[in-house]
């Protein structure tokens, strides 16, 4: 679009009325690019809005016991050395079948 005098006194009396950019362009017949295009090379801009809301911040939650990822109590804790430094305990067939039966039984 080849911009003429009148096209930008147009626009910018349509910029400082509060139009947007849209709607100067549908008045224009041109793109709102072009539009936006020619108020940033004439050095155009809004004032600073202010802000419409007013965001309160509000503090984290504490986080209570009740409202952990585990809230049953944890048995003691075993330590992993234990498991080194005793040697691993041999099963005859009868055992193990017994060991397999009873988590067949709790798998329920």
């Amino acid at each position: 679009m080849g911009w003429d005098a009148k096209d930008i006194a147009l626009l910018k009396r349509l910029w400082s009325a509060g139009q947007s950019a849209a709607q100067i362009a549908r008045h224009l017949g041109c793109s709102r690019n072009a539009v936006c295009g020619m108020l940033n090379r004439l050095g155009l801009k809004r004032g600073h809005k202010p802000p419409t809301a007013r965001p309160q911040i509000r503090p984290a939650p504490k986080l209570t016991p009740s409202s952990a990822a585990c809230a049953r109590p944890v048995a003691r804790k075993v330590a992993s050395n234990t498991a080194e430094s005793q040697p691993p305990k041999e099963f005859n067939r009868q055992q193990l079948y017994a060991i397999l039966a009873e988590a067949v039984r709790n798998t329920g």
